[in-house]
């Protein structure tokens, strides 16, 4: 006899966009791994923490596993989500084979992995273009490093059935959350990344098609229970640029519509872009990057990618109750509260980008931002 499901109480996510632990963020954590970079500018991931420390000043070095978080500690605290899932974008890995003819490499120790514990992560969203920095071996050593972590994967694989299988989170008393994931070749992912049935790799989405939305609704709904709030995570687009196009609205929305989808998590844009709530769904198109190493870098200033935001959206009964936001900013490696004018450029951007989305944000408190949208 199949016992009936409680009926759902609030559950709250924290999402988040790419966190960019290796390279120059890996030399500062307590087992620093081997530098070497094979980029036509930089040889040695200590470059970037140089360029940081030309820039801002001496980074204390080690680091313990909390320091990245920074402020987000006090602020994921005080949210308390159910659950919480980051776009992982870097191999997590000693392999030295760097996938050939690509101009940027991401690893991080795998010694370094309490980084990610240290913030209790519990998904890793593996579907993006850089998991395969380092190789099959840098993949599968990612996957059973976070495995024996305890922090659930998606969107990548030993195989297409396990590149495309969700994460799976239980939320005690309240139901489920599913995650899934897929990356697109515009995010810069290369097409020979894609899993196979006889191939490692990612999850690789051929296009944003109104098919390929109906494909992609066909497998969630086989997936869901009822309760379950499902998360439908997406590396797509290029870096820079708040233009959303027709096509990545109308997939998204497409998504919701079929009912198998409750938020579309976007990513690989390196800043924030504009928010969308459809049929009392969140789609969030790009969130920005969380944590990089980009400090001293100099390009593409007006977009301030330095500015990040930590996303909390509450969910009762599959459909969106309250969306909160913590304002950001990345210095010294880690994340902080972002201040003043910082977060007043956040405000005004999301209202600028959300005025063509039906969507716009309140300040709430002093580092809080609160969505509001037409119903």
């Amino acid at each position: 006899m199949t016992l009936p499901r409680p009926p759902q109480s609030d559950i709250s996510l924290f999402l988040c966009g790419d966190v960019m632990t290796g390279r120059g963020i890996d030399q500062i954590l307590p087992h620093a791994g081997e530098p070497q970079l094979f980029e036509p500018f930089m040889r040695s991931a200590l470059g970037y923490v140089k360029l940081a420390e030309d820039r801002y000043g001496p980074l204390p070095r080690p680091v313990d596993f909390s320091y990245i978080w920074g402020d987000a500690l006090p602020a994921l605290a005080r949210a308390a989500p159910d659950v919480r899932i980051v776009n992982l974008e870097t191999a997590v890995t000693a392999s030295g084979e760097a996938w050939p003819e690509k101009g940027i490499h991401y690893r991080m120790h795998p010694a370094n992995l309490p980084c990610l514990a240290a913030a209790r992560i519990d998904c890793c969203v593996l579907a993006n273009n850089h998991v395969l920095d380092w190789g099959y071996r840098g993949l599968a050593e990612t996957l059973m490093s976070l495995r024996h972590a305890g922090i659930a994967t998606a969107g990548a694989g030993m195989t297409l059935a396990e590149a495309a299988a969700p994460a799976i989170l239980d939320v005690p008393g309240k139901g489920r959350v599913v995650v899934f994931a897929w990356a697109l070749e515009d995010s810069g992912v290369p097409s020979e990344w894609g899993a196979t049935e006889h191939r490692p790799g990612v999850n690789l989405l051929p296009d944003i098609s109104p098919r390929s939305a109906d494909a992609v609704a066909n497998l969630v709904r086989k997936a869901r229970q009822e309760n379950d709030v499902v998360v439908a995570s997406i590396h797509w687009g290029g870096n820079w640029g708040f233009e959303i196009s027709e096509r990545q609205r109308r997939f998204a929305q497409r998504l919701i519509e079929s009912g198998a989808v409750d938020v579309v998590h976007g990513h690989s844009s390196h800043h924030a872009k504009g928010i969308e709530i459809h049929h009392d769904k969140p789609i969030i198109y790009g969130c920005g990057d969380f944590l990089n190493d980009y400090e001293g870098i100099s390009g593409h200033e007006a977009y301030r990618g330095d500015l990040a935001l930590m996303y909390f959206p509450t969910f009762h009964q599959g459909r969106l109750k309250r969306f909160e936001m913590t304002a950001m900013r990345i210095r010294y490696f880690q994340t902080g509260f972002a201040q003043g004018s910082e977060i007043q450029w956040l405000a005004d951007t999301l209202n600028r980008e959300g005025r063509k989305l039906g969507t716009r944000v309140i300040m709430e408190s002093t580092h809080n931002l609160l969505l509001q949208w037409e119903t």
